[in-house]
């Protein structure tokens, strides 16, 4: 028999707990439906979930469907147990996700879905309450398509009717064939389809009136697959918890052969301690009770006793450990210790609860004799305050939480790091540069191993990736920063581990306090629903606390307002909202992820970090003098080291022509490809050979080029308005129509009537010199209009983002979004004549030019082009 674990997954009240009390009634494994409402639910048995009415906890339960065994596991669905949910997603085979289709796809929809895509776990939609729903089924697979992608397949119909092979064989182009030379579309071909993820089946119905289950168990049996698993015993960790009587359980899904009774199981713990221990009991649950068996083979989701050591996350003999989790806590509390409770015996307490859950990251602060913890929200808080209570028989109150914030780096560096007390030696040079949002940390090494050996890298890349980094401005946490091993130097003789340690740690430090830093805080999505007449009041709120606003939705006399905003804003909002609405509105949030502080001053403020005086992580080297180490302040190490430093200087300092001609290199193109544009575009250009020495310069020399380029920044200033701010801030970014501005030029638009691609290649070859030369972004959006049947795409041609909008996506439509997403951060320009471009981009607060402005402008730069070329 087929064997399956399948997660189900959903956002908050779209039926996750009753569809699994419906798959279990109509499979036999229960004889009488319960219900979340009335609290007697087989699955939701924790007296925290029967009160609430919602699944805190991640259960696990098993029917047969067909010829198929599935273990299936019930997850929470509120978006502050998401660590619950993720931990799941580490050991299914198949994600069930349910949508509500009177509420549609929610923010945590869309986190789901992500989520999903991230690990590649294959998918099946089950759309709930259609009994409730007012839209057709098919608008709901079009929002299902537009949000997330082709691939989703109506399945609660006629499987061999001409409509549903349609749809199947578009969806899965390769079955086409089959169905032209009328050979059968196998279960096994649709199958292969959904675990590859190019086939998303649909199934509606509604839970509550066991409407649609039976076709959702029939997918099951028939379209999966069992995955292969290995030989020799593996086995992952998504659960600790303990039983009625206070016994650890250990949640596992074994991966390869077999668990028996007895066993002995070795491992590291989190402090790299190696660890021996035996298996006492093996437990298969289904909702609050279960049976004990000698053995569980590979496939098997099973509880065990015995273990104490491993926490969820951890990797068991051949399983591959888990990638990392995505979400992360974003709110810290402190606890307040009850009068007369011993403080350390709470704070056992709650590392016992930390070991259940490793995202509540439990501190205990030996100076101010204070315990923290790191949660997702206020329910989660209330739901923690009564486990303490009912397991340990105390009630616990918390201080006012804060959030937790990060920090990332805004520029490229070049971070130096020296330890030489006497009789040691190491010097470390790394590149820190700016990440992706979301991307962590990133380590990697340019270096030779000519230069530094294998063992002395991995050494170092090692200590780098141990260590938790701290800012330089809260000592918040490090992330989305790029680091490079760049240089090092060892010692023959006096070098040894920890020297490679002192000096990369220093180093990563040394750049950060080089660096322009930024702090960054947690963004949530939300989706706020009120009566029409409150629309305004729900805009200015969210602009009021630093928001941005999607387009808005309209149905009856109720809106709905999509975007996303900083938590600290979003935090106390539903109280206010259903306050000015009279109780009828309501907003749904998930967690974004982190982004750009927009109150980054009034943070400083109240932030008494001192980085120079943060003796954990320091800034400064040790260099040996007279015998002694002696240390050098972080600003003056560069002063003192060893080796050249590794970043170059951004220009040769010889003369100011030179540093033109340097720019142009570096900016626009190499000298070949630079060239190549130019003869494309003006055709060949004569080179001047001199014969002899080169003149030498002089001082009237020197004058006249200063000029030259004083001129130039005159030309480059009308053209281009200053990027807001101070430092080095982000380059000015233009956005150009491209097909306007083609109609618009007299010499492209007779090109275009020939061969409108060789138009389009010209206009960019154009752009990409004015672009180097004017130090901006640059993007072309060319109208779908213009390219039929349109998929979409985005490339770059030498610096020139060239966008092809998808078939019937105005340009003026996807101009405004990106003018929205870059708004603040620096001076955007749109390049139109359109009206509708212009009033789209001045709504999203950009500056126009007509497309005939910028054509003599687009000339005018060419003009100072040529001279340069000529001097090359």
């Amino acid at each position: 028999m087929k064997k399956l674990i399948m997660g189900i997954l959903a956002h908050v009240d779209a039926g996750k707990t009753t569809l699994s009390e419906g798959l279990l009634y109509r499979s036999g494994e229960i004889r009488r439906l319960g219900r979340v409402d009335h609290g007697d639910s087989y699955l939701d048995g924790n007296s925290v979930e029967r009160n609430r009415g919602i699944t805190v906890f991640s259960k696990q339960a098993r029917f047969q469907a067909g010829n198929t065994e599935v273990t299936f596991l019930d997850t929470p669905g509120h978006v502050d147990f998401s660590a619950e949910m993720e931990r799941v997603l580490s050991v299914i085979d198949l994600g069930v996700l349910i949508i509500s289709a009177p509420d549609g796809i929610q923010s945590h929809t869309e986190t789901l879905w992500k989520l999903l895509r991230q690990r590649n776990i294959p998918v099946m939609v089950f759309i709930n309450k259609m009994d409730l729903a007012v839209r057709e089924r098919e608008t709901i697979i079009e929002e299902l398509e537009e949000a997330f992608g082709e691939g989703f397949v109506n399945f609660s119909r006629n499987r061999d009717s001409e409509e549903f092979l349609d749809d199947l064989t578009l969806a899965v182009p390769e079955l086409a064939e089959q169905v032209l030379m009328d050979r059968p579309v196998k279960d096994a071909d649709i199958a292969r389809a959904v675990r590859e993820r190019r086939l998303y089946p649909c199934i509606f119905g509604s839970a509550l009136k066991m409407q649609g289950i039976e076709y959702l168990m029939d997918c099951l049996d028939r379209y999966t697959e069992e995955p292969a698993h290995d030989e020799t015993f593996g086995a992952k960790v998504f659960k600790v918890s303990r039983d009625e009587r206070g016994e650890r359980l250990v949640f596992l899904r074994i991966t390869g052969g077999k668990l028996a009774v007895r066993t002995l199981l070795h491992g590291t713990d989190e402090n790299g301690e190696p660890w021996e221990e035996k298996v006492n009991q093996i437990r298969f649950y289904s909702g609050m009770k279960y049976r004990s068996a000698d053995e569980a083979e590979a496939g098997a989701v099973c509880a065990v006793t015995g273990l104490s050591h491993v926490i969820p996350g951890d990797a068991l003999g051949s399983a591959d450990p888990d990638g990392g989790e995505v979400l992360e806590p974003f709110m810290t509390y402190s606890v307040i210790v009850p009068d007369g409770m011993d403080v350390h015996t709470v704070l056992r307490h709650f590392r016992e609860l930390g070991e259940e859950d490793p995202k509540l990251h439990v501190t205990w602060n030996s100076e101010t004799a204070e315990i923290g913890i790191r949660l997702m929200g206020q329910i989660q808080l209330e739901v923690l305050r009564t486990m303490i209570e009912e397991r340990y028989g105390y009630t616990v109150e918390f201080g006012t939480g804060s959030l937790i914030y990060q920090e990332t780096i805004a520029n490229t560096v070049e971070g130096v790091g020296h330890f030489e007390p006497l009789r040691h030696y190491a010097e470390v040079h790394l590149i820190l540069e700016p990440g992706e949002r979301g991307s962590g940390i990133v380590y990697n090494s340019t270096l030779s191993e000519d230069l530094l050996a294998r063992n002395w890298q991995r050494l170092i890349l090692g200590n780098l990736e141990q260590k938790e980094h701290r800012g330089v401005l809260l000592g918040a946490p490090l992330t989305d920063v790029k680091i490079t091993l760049a240089a090092g130097k060892a010692h023959e003789k006096h070098t040894s581990g920890g020297d490679f340690r002192e000096a990369a740690c220093r180093a990563v430090r040394n750049g950060l306090m080089k660096a322009e830093s930024v702090i960054l805080e947690p963004w949530f999505t939300f989706r706020i629903e009120v009566p029409t007449g409150y629309v305004g009041r729900a805009m200015t709120d969210i602009q009021q606390m630093g928001g941005k606003i999607g387009d808005l939705e309209q149905s009856g006399d109720r809106s709905v307002v999509p975007g996303e905003a900083p938590a600290a804003g979003l935090m106390d909002y539903p109280v206010t909202l259903a306050s000015y609405t009279g109780g009828q509105g309501r907003i749904l949030c998930s967690l974004k992820g982190y982004d750009v502080c927009h109150n980054p001053e009034e943070v400083l403020s109240y932030s008494s970090y001192e980085p120079e005086r943060d003796l954990d992580n320091p800034a400064d080297s040790v260099f040996v003098s007279h015998g002694a180490g002696n240390i050098v302040p972080w600003d003056e190490v560069e002063e003192h080291m060893h080796l050249p430093s590794a970043l170059r200087s951004s220009a040769p300092e010889e003369s100011v022509r030179d540093m033109r001609r340097e720019r142009l290199r570096q900016n626009m193109a190499s000298d070949e490809e630079l060239r190549a544009i130019f003869e494309r575009t003006y055709g060949k250009s004569k080179k001047v050979m001199h014969k002899g020495p080169v003149e030498r310069r002089t001082k009237q020399d020197d004058i006249a080029s200063a000029e030259a380029l004083a001129r130039n920044e005159e030309i480059r200033k009308k053209h281009m308005r200053p990027a807001k701010g101070a430092g080095e801030a982000k380059s000015d970014l233009v956005i150009i129509d491209g097909y306007n501005l083609i109609n618009y030029s007299e010499t492209l638009r007779g090109l275009a009537n020939q061969d409108l691609g060789a138009a389009r290649q010209q206009l960019v070859d154009r752009l990409v010199n004015y672009q180097g030369y004017m130090q901006c972004e640059l993007i072309v959006v060319f109208d779908a209009y213009k390219v039929p049947y349109g998929v979409g795409s985005a490339e770059q041609h030498f610096g020139v983002q060239v966008i092809y909008t998808k078939e019937e996506e105005p340009a003026d439509i996807l101009i405004g979004k990106m003018v929205d997403e870059e708004k603040g951060t620096r001076s955007i320009r749109v390049i139109s004549s359109d009206a509708l471009v212009q009033q789209n981009a001045l709504g999203h607060g950009a500056d126009r030019y007509s497309s005939r402005e910028f054509l003599e402008k687009l000339e005018e730069a060419e003009k100072e082009i040529r001279e340069v070329l000529e001097e090359l």
